[in-house]
């Protein structure tokens, strides 16, 4: 996958973290506790997303009270574990901000969301702009795009220690059963039930691969 060639551009975006899986709960890709994560316990690991950002943005634009959802799947025994994805972004959004979202939530920037699990991301079938209704409240958990995609939870998991999951950059959250989680974008269908869920908070930005490209860039310049 190749990344945007805006490199230079700082952006930045925090908010709230709804997700689900077909594994069950407490999932096994995430650290319980002690005890770090070993991959999905099925063959396939099917998906669905959602970030609904409280504040932030991609330069000057503004992207805060917007929303994406990815869905998709990977084979946990696939070399580099290739993930195959849909890309649901915020129809209220305009063409700018849509791009901004699905660059940023694509991992196509450098910064943390490519270094979290973007580099992951082999396959885009569709960015498509999508009516996107989210719920991230406690006991009401719900991603809803409209005839695309339906994710419910409201009971939480019994979880040994705290639950981390790597895409928030093990930032502490609550595993919950889903209610359901349905799927209707070919190539990906699904209607799974009373499987595992995660709820979080994010902060992704590109602070800390500037930071990074200033200094080795002063390094080679002393040098």
């Amino acid at each position: 996958m190749n990344t945007d060639t805006r490199t230079e551009t700082k952006w930045e975006v925090s908010g709230s973290y709804y997700e689900a899986c077909n594994c069950e709960a407490v999932c096994p890709c995430r650290m319980e506790g002690d005890h770090r994560g070993s991959g999905s316990i099925y063959e396939t690991c099917d998906f669905a997303v959602s970030w609904q950002i409280d504040e932030g943005g991609m330069g000057e634009r503004d992207l805060s009270g917007l929303s994406a959802v990815m869905v998709g799947s990977f084979r946990f025994k696939e070399a580099g574990i290739p993930w195959r994805v849909t890309m649901f972004v915020d129809e209220k959004a305009d063409e700018a901000q849509q791009r901004d979202l699905a660059d940023i939530f694509l991992g196509r920037l450098e910064g943390d969301s490519r270094k979290f699990y973007g580099r992951l991301i082999k396959e885009v079938t569709e960015v498509r702009p999508a009516a996107i209704n989210l719920v991230h409240e406690p006991g009401r958990w719900h991603i809803g795009v409209k005839t695309f995609v339906e994710v419910r939870s409201t009971v939480p998991a019994d979880m040994d220690g705290a639950v981390k999951c790597g895409l928030t950059d093990l930032v502490p959250g609550t595993e919950m059963i889903s209610d359901v989680l349905t799927v209707t974008a070919p190539p990906y269908e699904w209607d799974i039930r009373e499987r595992c869920s995660f709820q979080s908070t994010f902060s992704y930005s590109s602070q800390h691969y500037l930071r990074d490209a200033f200094r080795e860039g002063s390094r080679d310049r002393a040098e």
